[in-house]
Formats: C-alpha cells, sequence, structure tokens
C-alpha cells in the first residue's frame, strides 16, 4: 500500500500539494537533498518511495543501523549509470566513514539523498552533513487521514485488503475506534487492520486493542517526541494549568515512564516553587518515594495528587535565579575571596593573613556577627531578589540582615521580569 506517486500520499499538507515545497521539486523534476524528521509511522518512507516514482528515478534503501559501508558504495555506485533516490534510513546512526562516503556524493549532485529519522536532527546529526540536506518536519496524521488510510486499504483490491470478504463487514465505529488508538501512526494503523482482516478475527475493540499492544503511545523513550512531553509537563506545572500537567503526566504514564515524571518534579519542587512553599519539600519528596515503592499503576494516584498540589502552589524562582546570577560572577577572576574567611586550620595559616580578624557568628546576640563577608568590590551585589507575595517574609529578614551587614548598600530591589526567566522564542 505504499504510494507510488506523490499525489497518493497521505497527510503532510505543509509539504505536499499545490504550492508547496515537495510537489513543487516534483514538478520540476529537481530534487534536492532532504532530511525527513518525526515519530514512526506518518510516511516518511512513503514520501521518499513516491518522489523516486514521480520522478523516475531508482529507489535504493539503506538501513544506517545495520548496513555495512560495502552496501552504501555499492548503492552510491548505481548512481553512475541511473539518477537515484539514496533513502537512508535512521540517519542519525551513520557513523562517520559513511558520512565521509556519502558527503563527496552529496555535493555533487550524483545522488539525491533522502534521510530519514525519529531524532531531533539539530542534535543528533553530523552538521556536515544536516548542512547539505533541507530539513523538513513530518508532522502525525489526524484521525481523519488515519481514517483515508485505512478505508483505502479496505477498498483497493489490486494492493490493498479489498478482496477479502471480511473487510466489507467492518463498523464505522471500530473502524474510528482504530483511528483513535493509533496517535497518527498509519503504518500502525494499517498493520492492525491486516492482521484483523487477513485472520478473520473479530473486529472489535478488545482484538484492535491486542494487536496495538503497547504500539500506540503518544511517546517513545528516547526519541524527540519523549522530550517534547517532558518539557510540557514541566513548563504547565510552572504555569500552574493542572488540566495540561495532568494530560502530559498521562502521556508520560502512557508510556510507562514513571520516572521521568519523577525527576521533574523533583526539579521543578526547587526550581519553580523554591522557597515560596517550603512546607511542600518534605510531602513531596516522601510521596515520590511511595510512587517508586508502589509503581504503577497504583503510583498514578500518587503522581497526580503531586501534580494537583504543585501546580496550584505559589511559584518563586528568586533562589533559582540567584545561583546562576553568583555563577556568573564566580567564573570571573576580578575578586578576590576576603582573607579571614580563607581556611586556617593549618600551621603558619594566620601569618598569611588568613582568617585574622573572624569571629564566629556563634559568639553574638542570636547568633549574628553583622559582618558583611562579600568580596572588596562586590559589597553592593545582590543575588537574592524576591519578588513575589510568597517570600515576602524572607525578603524582610534579607533586608534586615544586609542593611546591618553593608549599612552603604542600595536597598535590594525585586527581579525585574525580563530576569526572571527565558524571553519568548521566535522562530
Amino acid at each position: 500500500m505504499r504510494p507510488r506517486k506523490i499525489e497518493e500520499v497521505i497527510g503532510q499538507t505543509d509539504l505536499i500539494g499545490d504550492g508547496k515545497p515537495i510537489s513543487m521539486m516534483v514538478a520540476a523534476n529537481t530534487l534536492s537533498s532532504m532530511l525527513l524528521y518525526g515519530p514512526p509511522g506518518i510516511g516518511k518512507t512513503s514520501i521518499a518511495q513516491a518522489l523516486a516514482g514521480s520522478t523516475n528515478r531508482r529507489f535504493i534503501y539503506f538501513n544506517a543501523a545495520n548496513g555495512t559501508k560495502a552496501d552504501l558504495q555499492n548503492a552510491l555506485a548505481v548512481a553512475n549509470t541511473e539518477p537515484i533516490v539514496l533513502f537512508v534510513d535512521e540517519i542519525h546512526r551513520l557513523d562517520h566513514p559513511k558520512v565521509d562516503l556519502l558527503l563527496a556524493s552529496v555535493e555533487d549532485g550524483s545522488v539525491t539523498l533522502i534521510g530519514a529519522t525519529t531524532e531531533n536532527p539539530f542534535i543528533n546529526l553530523p552538521p556536515a552533513l544536516r548542512s547539505r540536506m533541507v530539513i523538513y518536519e513530518l508532522k502525525p496524521l489526524t484521525k481523519d487521514e488515519i481514517l483515508t488510510g485505512l478505508k483505502h486499504a479496505l477498498t483497493d483490491t489490486d494492493r490493498g485488503l479489498g478482496h477479502y470478504e471480511t473487510a466489507k463487514k467492518i463498523a464505522d465505529d471500530k473502524l474510528d475506534y482504530l483511528a483513535d488508538r493509533t496517535n497518527g501512526d498509519l503504518r500502525l494503523a494499517l498493520s492492525s487492520l491486516e492482521i484483523l482482516v487477513k485472520s478473520g478475527a473479530p473486529f472489535d475493540e478488545e482484538h484492535i486493542d491486542a494487536t496495538l499492544g503497547a504500539g500506540a503511545s503518544k511517546i517513545d523513550n528516547g526519541e524527540d517526541g519523549h522530550y517534547d512531553t517532558i518539557a510540557w509537563y514541566c513548563e504547565a506545572i510552572k504555569s500552574s494549568d493542572v488540566n495540561a500537567a495532568l494530560l502530559a503526566l498521562g502521556v508520560l504514564l502512557n508510556g510507562n515512564d514513571m520516572e521521568s515524571a519523577i525527576r521533574r518534579i523533583e526539579v521543578g519542587l526547587f526550581e519553580d516553587i523554591g522557597v515560596a512553599n517550603m512546607k511542600l519539600w518534605t510531602p513531596v519528596i516522601d510521596a515520590l518515594q511511595v510512587a517508586r515503592d508502589v509503581g504503577l499503576p497504583k503510583a498514578q494516584s500518587v503522581l497526580s495528587a503531586v501534580t494537583v498540589a504543585m501546580c496550584l502552589s505559589p511559584k518563586a524562582n528568586a533562589s533559582t535565579k540567584a545561583i546562576e546570577f553568583a555563577r556568573k560572577d564566580a567564573a570571573k577572576d576580578d575578586w578576590r575571596q576576603p582573607d579571614m574567611t580563607r581556611d586556617m586550620h593549618y600551621k603558619g595559616a594566620l601569618s598569611l593573613g588568613h582568617g585574622v580578624g573572624f569571629v564566629s557568628a556563634h559568639q553574638f546576640p542570636e547568633h549574628f556577627w553583622g559582618q558583611g563577608l562579600m568580596p572588596k568590590g562586590m559589597e553592593n551585589k545582590t543575588y537574592y531578589r524576591p519578588d513575589t507575595k510568597a517570600e515576602a517574609k524572607f525578603r524582610q529578614i534579607n533586608d534586615g540582615l544586609r542593611a546591618k551587614m553593608y549599612p552603604n548598600a542600595p536597598k535590594t530591589k525585586p527581579l525585574p521580569a525580563d530576569e526572571r526567566g527565558c524571553e519568548p522564542k521566535k522562530s
């Protein structure tokens, strides 16, 4: 059921159709080397085969995971006698010798290279190869597009399932259920359909689920979508959007990735909530241990409760930004640690001036000395700059102590909005 011409490809309407880049290449009979990037089962191989068919080029398949250098050399040799589309599946797994072999052929235009990957090419592909390819991100198919593919397979008597009597007895609502369950993966949907039609098994929800197994998860560990979901989960908690956070958590748990959710909760507890709600620290840490102890599916209730609590908690990241600012100054070499704070446990330290004048704060009432310990010339530096009502208590204490240690320093100002987080990204 692979498409033979580009017009037969289902989905990817941003790339295929009137005035779209891939269709324009076909119309001009001029193919650029390209990288097709996206989740499994959405048409990367199909597009490559359709491009070869539509432009009368020979299609040669090479899998970077298990193909040898000799196999690649043989494929490239074909280009000396006829135009080819060399399709490299899992292109992110090419080793350096194979990359070097491809570069010359791509550079001189003797080969049209179409690579496919589920990994982020900007992270996992060598820059030398990536820079010679047009990168197209493919999207999961919509439910209607999946249904189009399924119905075509059921009615096609030439290459599809149209000559099976069982194909004519499938109820629309069950086909709809299959399209819903495959999360934009047409290959998975067609595979399930073929198994059920050819086996004669009942086409119902139970048997559909049995053929899909765990393949219908929206994430696949180690692939780009996995990190997208984690990022979504973190940002939803930070933004106090309970429903978005729970949906993202559901995607992670459906992919059996409880541990990623737990790690992000642990980080977010201190990075995004911080001292605004210190009472939440211990209960959350204890709850995460319970989640690890009981495991899924019972742990989902624990993680749901923690997610809700963190979403609805006051947020503050002044302590997170404070250490970022401090580390920037720590990396500079234009300051010197005060001598009185230097190590003096060894004989001769005092003769070097180390520890001279230092007095333990525990010797003073309320265990407060009142002596500032910032390096000379940095007395006015302020790293911790609380900016929320939830931190009012800490701001008051910090301002009071600082005024005693540095009476001539200006009052601490809250962090301005442009320093609290990242600027909105622009494409």
